[in-house]
């Protein structure tokens, strides 16, 4: 018996049938298309509303202020003052011309003059010695030095009375000038500032047409060495 022939395989089949190899062909370019225009769309720029959202600025951050502490005043205590200390001036003589001119004061002796006062040994407290510094053709410069011998600082009056004669000024060396009374037979001088204990000061006066040696010089009452 003779076999029946059996189907073309392979090629022979393809051959025989090109429907499918066009078939085939449409799909793959389709597929191709889609894969172009897929990487086309992924290389173009991202549209505005794709765009990241911007990362807000920070602002400064303000420091917070810390507050400024005040001192507070240091207290006082009890007994003790906020003046500046210092020691009184001293009266100490110095050579050379008056410092300002003295206060005239009325004509005539003082109203309140100082008493004596005596020191602890007996000695006077204020102590003065008459000489004369200079002298010239119708006057002369006069002088009493004072020593202040007590333990406490201390003012002083000197009285000195002439035989006629003119008082033309008088004034102390290196300190702070007194008050000038006079009269007609001399004049009184009171201190501006006291001496220190320890201290010494000198009385100067210039007088006209008058003896150069006085008829009384007194320091409180104390009569003046020297004459």
């Amino acid at each position: 018996m003779r076999r029946s022939p059996r189907p073309p395989h392979g090629p022979v089949a393809i051959a025989s049938s090109p429907w499918i190899v066009v078939g085939a062909g449409v799909v793959v370019m389709v597929v191709l298309v889609f894969v172009a225009m897929g990487a086309y769309r992924g290389r173009s720029p991202a549209p505005d509303g794709a765009r990241p959202p911007a990362l807000p600025v920070p602002s400064a951050v303000v420091a917070p202020s810390v507050p400024t502490s005040v001192p507070s005043p240091v207290p006082v205590l009890p007994g003790l003052s906020g003046r500046a200390s210092g020691l009184p001036p001293s009266a100490t003589a110095l050579s050379g011309s008056p410092s300002a001119g003295p206060t005239v004061g009325a004509t005539g002796r003082p109203t309140a003059a100082r008493s004596p006062s005596r020191a602890a040994q007996g000695q006077p407290a204020m102590s003065g010695r008459y000489r004369v510094v200079q002298s010239f053709d119708g006057g002369f410069i006069g002088e009493v030095a004072m020593v202040n011998a007590s333990a406490r600082s201390r003012g002083w009056t000197v009285r000195l009375e002439f035989s006629g004669g003119r008082l033309v000024t008088a004034w102390v060396e290196g300190v702070p000038q007194g008050t000038i009374y006079r009269s007609d037979d001399g004049f009184t001088y009171v201190s501006g500032v006291e001496v220190s204990p320890g201290g010494s000061v000198s009385l100067r006066f210039h007088m006209e047409r008058a003896s150069s040696t006085p008829r009384e010089c007194t320091v409180d009452g104390v009569r003046c060495g020297g004459f």
